[in-house]
């Protein structure tokens, strides 16, 4: 039986976590772990896809690794969505902050490979807000912010468990990755 594993993408904003998350998924079929949230779906968003929409009532009833609120709304991730994911593959990703990464580290220990996504250069960072076209306000604001700040270098909480990744190269990033699940997948295939 393999060894059920999640890979918890965590970085700043801008340093390449759903890029990593789509890469995963795309070259290697890593399904990202759907999480619950209680706003309404936009336009073209899938129940059971996206996200599961849920009521605040039906909300409270889902078993949380980490869950937080913001504008209003409740987000979360659950047990049942790592395991509705691990149905399908033993590998699975999602993508956190690092006060929920810290939290994956502790709850699942091992089963948790967290990568941290690092860019050495603050100017890059800004630089792939602006291309992925996030308004300059928007950037300034964020940048500004608490959560940002926090996630500028690596908590004490994932010393010794993060992988730590600088990404200012895709290619090297890549093969950084590649070398990551080849770990995982030759580790169950000695099982």
């Amino acid at each position: 039986m393999r060894t059920k594993r999640i890979f918890v993408i965590t970085g700043p904003t801008g340093s390449g976590k759903t890029t990593v998350s789509h890469y995963l998924q795309s070259k290697y079929h890593v399904p990202q772990v759907i999480t619950h949230t209680t706003r309404a779906p936009r336009d073209g968003e899938v129940n059971g896809q996206d996200y599961y929409f849920e009521t605040p009532a039906s909300f409270a009833t889902k078993h949380y690794l980490e869950n937080v609120t913001y504008s209003g709304n409740q987000y979360g991730s659950s047990r049942e969505g790592l395991a509705a994911a691990w149905e399908h593959d033993s590998l699975i990703s999602i993508v956190l902050d690092t006060a929920g990464a810290i939290t994956y580290a502790r709850e699942l220990g091992d089963q948790a490979v967290v990568i941290y996504l690092e860019v050495a250069d603050q100017q890059a960072l800004i630089s792939r807000l602006t291309a992925r076209g996030d308004q300059p306000e928007r950037i300034q604001k964020r940048v500004a912010s608490e959560e940002y700040l926090r996630d500028q270098e690596l908590p004490a909480g994932l010393v010794g468990h993060a992988q730590v990744i600088i990404n200012h190269d895709w290619q090297d990033t890549q093969q950084q990755i590649d070398r990551l699940v080849a770990k995982y997948q030759n580790e169950d295939s000695l099982l």
